[in-house]
């Protein structure tokens, strides 16, 4: 099965077990991770992963609307699209797509530094680590990314350098439902694709504005779980991206992805 294949996996039928793992691992990680459950500046990275994440993913900045990012994907060009999934050793590699609802909001940071510059912001379900890093060229002030993978948070580190800046702080764990955070902004693209799931984000997204006053940014090029959640008759639009040709050849037909800004009419009830 080629790569292509495999990702139709992740976008359709996969996703069910990366949310499981969202909704299971409440309250912090596994203890099979614990030991890597915080990246900061300075950690040093697995050489045996470094070498096998350099070696099968592809340094690119084309095909997506982001050119002034480097990130290290998976593409044509790499052996594992053409190889069997299975044979990926490190679990579903969902950072190695720059999914359209990160490249709106990467895009949109970008184009307008003044939402984030001298903020704090916490880019949740971070991936490939493209927003954070939008948001540390856009002058914010404090940056934590946030994903589930450790495998993740190790590709952010290398896209870091691939982009000439210090890594920033990287938690891997679930941190949805947990306390909520000092946070000016937080960003989350692509992350409503189960109900459950997307249910925990809105309880706990309206927490975080309830509490701390929080903006919340989100991005998604409207796929049906989002389109058709509760959260959506609550959501702003921001700003709607054509996405380029490559990236609408990725997503199966997706012409666009919309940032869109979080205001619950009744963020001041109890969640």
């Amino acid at each position: 099965m080629a790569f292509r294949g495999w990702k139709r996996l992740l976008l359709l039928g996969r996703q069910n077990t990366f949310a499981k793992a969202w909704r299971s691992r409440r309250g912090g990680p596994s203890l099979r991770w614990k030991r890597c459950c915080h990246w900061s500046a300075g950690k040093s990275l697995d050489p045996e992963v470094r070498a096998f994440l350099e070696e099968n993913t592809e340094v690119t900045s084309s095909g997506h609307l982001t050119p002034e990012i480097r990130l290290r994907l998976l593409t044509p060009r790499c052996k594992f699209w053409r190889e069997k999934p299975d044979l990926w050793p490190y679990g579903d590699p969902f950072w190695a797509i720059y999914w359209p609802g990160g490249q709106a909001l990467s895009r949109y940071i970008l184009d307008n530094p003044r939402v984030v510059k001298g903020r704090s912001v916490l880019d949740l379900g971070s991936g490939c680590g493209a927003t954070a890093i939008a948001a540390v060229m856009s002058g914010a002030s404090q940056v934590l990314a946030n994903d589930i993978d450790p495998i993740a948070g190790m590709a952010m580190i290398l896209n870091c350098e691939l982009n000439h800046l210090n890594p920033f702080p990287i938690t891997i764990k679930n941190i949805i439902n947990s306390d909520v955070g000092n946070w000016d902004l937080i960003v989350l693209g692509d992350m409503f694709y189960d109900e459950q799931l997307a249910d925990g984000l809105h309880q706990w997204l309206r927490k975080c504005i309830r509490i701390q006053q929080t903006e919340v940014l989100i991005g998604d090029p409207g796929r049906h779980q989002f389109l058709s959640h509760s959260i959506h008759s609550q959501l702003h639009k921001v700003i709607e991206y054509s996405l380029p040709e490559y990236t609408r050849q990725e997503n199966y037909g997706l012409t666009s992805s919309i940032v869109w800004s979080y205001q619950p009419s009744n963020s001041v009830e109890n969640c």
